[in-house]
This record gives structure tokens, C-alpha cells and sequence, in this order.
């Protein structure tokens, strides 16, 4: 049984303790009553059976069962002022006092106040009157201060709860501001350290190659570089696990340019059309992955040619070109699973890719919806 489960028994057991205040009291009248009364004691009894759990719902449960106790146990106290019924009315007075809202709650104290005016004022006993309505009015004051007391818990608890949410987001913030710290780490001191070795490997490879080195060192060399190229590549990975915001497309496409210009030492630049804005990770994926793609291709089938990509957000979709000059017509057009892995990529999105030569090189267009 859990916490919630077993407070809640408790507080049923609870009312059913205070629950005998009128129960007692109601059977002891059963050898008295007579006529319409029984009629009367049995609506009292039923309407005293919320009083066992204090329903919240229905909204009209709680204060009809208290103001109809009340009428009913004031009619029975004036009939039988010798028995335990002022039990019953103050118990009504205590409960209404405590949960019902004040309008409802004063409907019960007046019906109380009525009861005690008929009966003793009637009679001539205005002492015994008087005393009766200060034990009204310290029930009531009982029942107002245990309301207030049960406010206060729940404000306090409140409080706590909202205290304990303000900690766990400091804490969520604070992780994020030191994964973000360490992403900037890994891109602007790693991912740099690796590209410039990946650019010197290329250059001490092409020494060997003129001062006439053997082919073991030259695969060496270009296992090292190719090492170097997966740590940069992952290296890239980890900055995108880091942070919580997602590196910009643009900014991620500046990266693998400024890659291919330091593998390759040919020219590769950016150039941005229309309003920049965050878009679907699934389509940043594809466009990043087509220009990945597009670029790999360029170094294998054209080593050493300009790139010039250009990427433009439309308000219905997205545009990137990838071209390479390599100043003249191209007879051969790359093949492979790259090129039919961009087209499967985009038309899962609804976009579309084609490819073929331009005036001087050869172009990879991509569109997507975004």
C-alpha cells in the first residue's frame, strides 16, 4: 500500500470516528421518537453519510448533507431538549464551519442559532441560552482555525513543491550550461586541433610523395589521416550530443566546408538566401548529409575543385546547391549508393534531389519541405 493510499484510510477512519458524534446521538433517540420525527431522524442519518469521506464531488454533496443535518438535528434538539442532539448540531457546526465555503458554512451557524433561540428563549432560560450560543461560537471558531491550520499545510506543502521545482531546474540548467561549456570545448579547441592535423598529414603525404617515399609510409600516413578524419567526425557528434540547442545549419555546413578546404586546400565558401530559421531536425539532417555526400564525391571524382554551396530557406521549403567548378564540361557522372542514399533521404521528407553537370562542374540540388 503506498503513502497516498494509506493516508487516505486514515482519513476515512478518521471522519468515521467524528461520524459517530451523530450516530450516537441519533440512536439514542430512536425510543423517543414518534410520528413525523422518525421521517426526520432518517433524512438526518442520511444526510450525515457524506460526513464519512467529505466529498469534494459533486460541489452540491457536501454543504446540501450539512445544511439539511443541520435543519433536521435542530428540529429533533427542539423536540427532545433532553438528549445528546446538541452533539449533532454542534458536530454539523464544527464540519460546516471547517470545509464548506463561508456563505454555505454561515447557513449552518444560523440554522444552530435558531435552534438554540427556540428553544431556550421560549422557555425563558436566556442563561442557559447564552451559554449554548458561546459553545456555538467556540465550534465554530474551532472549525474556522482548523481550516485556516489545513490552508497553511497546504500553502507550506505548496511552497516546498514549487521550492524543489525551482532546484531541480537550477540543477537541469546548470547541466545544460556545463554540457554546453564543454560542446564549445570540443568544437572550437578539438575539432580545430584535428582539422589542422588532418591538413598537415595531407601535406606531409604530399612530400613523401615528391621526395619518392616508400608506399608503407604513404599508407601510414593516409591511415593517420583518415583517423584523423573520423576523430574530427566524431569529435562533431559529440558536440551535437552535448548541447541542447541544436548547432544552426548553416554553421554545421561552415564546418564541413572549412574541412574540405583544409583536406583538399581548394576554395569552398557559403552563401545564405533569405530569412535563416530553425527548422525539423530530420530535414537539417538530410541537407547536412547531402552536402556531406555531395562534397565526399567532389573529392573523389574532382579532386582539388571550388566548391560554392548555397543554401535558401523558402517559406515552404528548403534549398541547397552543391557545385563544384571543374572548369570544363564533365563526361563522368559519380555513381554509387551515396547518391541513391541523398534521393531515398529527401523523398521520405517529400523533398527531392537531382543531379548532374553544370557549366563547369557538376551540381547537386536538393529541395525539402520546411
Amino acid at each position: 500500500m503506498t503513502f497516498e493510499q494509506r493516508r487516505d484510510w486514515a482519513g476515512f477512519a478518521l471522519n468515521a470516528l467524528r461520524w459517530t458524534f451523530v450516530l450516537l446521538p441519533l440512536a439514542g433517540t430512536v425510543p423517543l421518537l414518534t410520528g413525523w420525527f422518525w421521517a426526520v431522524a432518517a433524512t438526518a442519518l442520511i444526510a450525515s453519510v457524506p460526513l464519512l469521506w467529505i466529498p469534494s464531488r459533486p460541489a452540491w454533496l457536501l454543504p446540501a448533507g450539512l445544511v439539511t443535518l443541520a435543519a433536521t438535528s435542530a428540529a429533533l434538539w427542539i423536540d427532545l431538549p433532553r438528549t445528546l442532539m446538541s452533539i449533532v448540531v454542534y458536530t454539523t457546526v464544527f464540519y460546516g464551519a471547517r470545509f464548506l465555503p463561508f456563505r454555505q458554512a454561515a447557513s449552518v451557524v444560523v440554522v444552530a442559532v435558531a435552534a438554540v433561540a427556540i428553544q431556550y428563549l421560549h422557555a425563558g432560560h436566556l442563561i442557559d441560552a447564552l451559554l449554548t450560543l458561546a459553545v456555538v461560537a467556540a465550534v465554530t471558531l474551532l472549525g474556522l482555525l482548523r481550516r485556516d491550520r489545513q490552508a497553511r499545510i497546504e500553502q507550506t506543502e505548496l511552497a516546498l513543491a514549487r521550492a524543489r521545482t525551482a532546484a531541480e531546474e537550477h540543477a537541469v540548467a546548470a547541466a545544460l550550461a556545463e554540457r554546453a561549456r564543454i560542446a564549445r570545448e570540443l568544437h572550437d579547441v578539438l575539432a580545430h586541433s584535428l582539422s589542422g592535423l588532418a591538413l598537415n598529414l595531407q601535406a606531409a603525404r604530399l612530400m613523401l610523395l615528391r621526395d619518392g617515399a616508400s608506399e608503407e609510409t604513404i599508407a601510414q600516413i593516409d591511415r593517420a589521416r583518415r583517423l584523423a578524419s573520423d576523430g574530427l567526425a566524431e569529435a562533431r557528434k559529440a558536440v551535437v550530443a552535448l548541447r541542447e540547442d541544436p548547432v544552426p545549419l548553416d554553421r554545421a555546413i561552415t564546418d564541413l566546408l572549412a574541412e574540405y578546404r583544409l583536406d583538399t586546400r581548394a576554395a569552398a565558401g557559403l552563401s545564405v538566401r533569405g530569412e535563416p530559421r530553425e527548422i525539423a531536425p530530420a530535414t537539417g539532417s538530410t541537407v547536412l548529409r547531402a552536402v556531406q555526400e555531395a562534397l565526399t564525391n567532389s573529392r573523389k571524382h574532382a579532386p582539388g575543385a571550388a566548391v560554392d554551396v548555397t543554401l535558401a530557406y523558402a517559406p515552404s521549403h528548403l534549398e541547397v546547391t552543391v557545385l563544384d567548378h571543374q572548369d570544363g564540361p564533365v563526361s563522368d557522372a559519380p555513381t554509387g549508393y551515396g547518391l541513391r542514399g541523398m534521393r531515398e533521404r529527401a523523398e521520405l521528407l517529400g523533398g527531392r534531389l537531382s543531379t548532374g553537370p553544370a557549366e563547369d562542374g557538376w551540381q547537386v540540388h536538393l529541395v525539402v519541405p520546411a
